[in-house]
C-alpha cells in the first residue's frame, strides 16, 4: 500500500523560490540546511512539500510512502518502470529513491525502515 507523502520542488535559488511560494500561496518555509527546506501549507491543510537545489529530478515530483522500497522496486521494474540511482538514506528517518513510471515520469518512493533492507 502507498500514500502520497509530499511533493518536491527543485529550485535554482532557494531564497527566491521561498519568497515566491510565501508571497503567492502563503506557504511558510522551514529551512533544513542551506540547500533544502520544507514548504508548509497555510492552516495545516493539504500536504506539505520541500524546496531543494535542482538535481536528479529537474522538475516537481510527488513522493509516495511505501512499506518496503525493495518490494516496490521489483514491481516498478516488472511493470515498465526503472530505478534512478541507488536507495539513499534520509538521516535517521528512512530511505528514498527516484523511479520512472511506465510513461517516463519521475516520482519518488520513501520508506521508514531506517536503512534496513
Amino acid at each position: 500500500m502507498a500514500f502520497v507523502e509530499h511533493f518536491e520542488i527543485p529550485a535554482d535559488d532557494i531564497n527566491r523560490a521561498q519568497a515566491f511560494y510565501k508571497n503567492v500561496l502563503e506557504f511558510d518555509y522551514e529551512p533544513w540546511d542551506d540547500g533544502m527546506g520544507m514548504l508548509n501549507q497555510p492552516e495545516g491543510k493539504g500536504i506539505n512539500g520541500d524546496l531543494h537545489e535542482r538535481g536528479a529530478a529537474p522538475h516537481p515530483t510527488v513522493v509516495f510512502t511505501v512499506d518496503r522500497l525493495e518490494d516496490v522496486l521489483d514491481k516498478v521494474l516488472a511493470n515498465g518502470g526503472s530505478q534512478i540511482g541507488e536507495i539513499q538514506p534520509l538521516s535517521d528517518m528512512g530511505r528514498w529513491v527516484y523511479i520512472t513510471d511506465s510513461e517516463g515520469n519521475i516520482v519518488g518512493l520513501y520508506d521508514e525502515r531506517n536503512g534496513q533492507g
